[in-house]
């Protein structure tokens, strides 16, 4: 598990949603290995490759829910590669699912770019 504080990440994360619409319902992160991950990521999405969260989601109307899966390998190496800690590598992998659960996408033209405008705005917040 990461050293996380839970009381202001999750006060965080609803400031994030609220900013959304958004109100926070049960969402479960799921810590594990890149073996883990790349595990889902073929059983469930047919992709087979390696990423740093896979998120579920399961959001009714303005309530978000759903499931975070985390690769900690891969947000260790993420941090590495990007020169960045690894705590702040953590928050904003975290906070890239959220905005998932939000609406935001991040894999057809010109989406990557505003994902990562919505994290920097985000993690801002933090």
């Amino acid at each position: 598990m990461p050293a996380i504080k839970k009381r202001e990440t999750t006060e965080w994360i609803k400031r994030v949603a609220a900013s959304y619409g958004k109100r926070v319902g049960e969402i479960a992160y799921i810590f594990c290995s890149d073996e883990k991950i790349l595990e889902v990521n073929r059983q469930y999405l047919q992709h087979d490759y390696y990423t740093d969260i896979i998120t579920f989601d399961y959001c009714e109307g303005d309530r978000l829910s759903g499931d975070l899966f985390i690769s900690l390998d891969t947000i260790c190496t993420n941090a590495e590669q990007f020169a960045t800690a690894y705590d702040d590598e953590l928050h904003r992998v975290i906070i890239h699912g959220i905005l998932h659960l939000c609406g935001i996408n991040d894999k057809g033209p010109g989406e990557r770019e505003i994902m990562e405008e919505a994290e920097n705005k985000a993690l801002a917040m933090r």
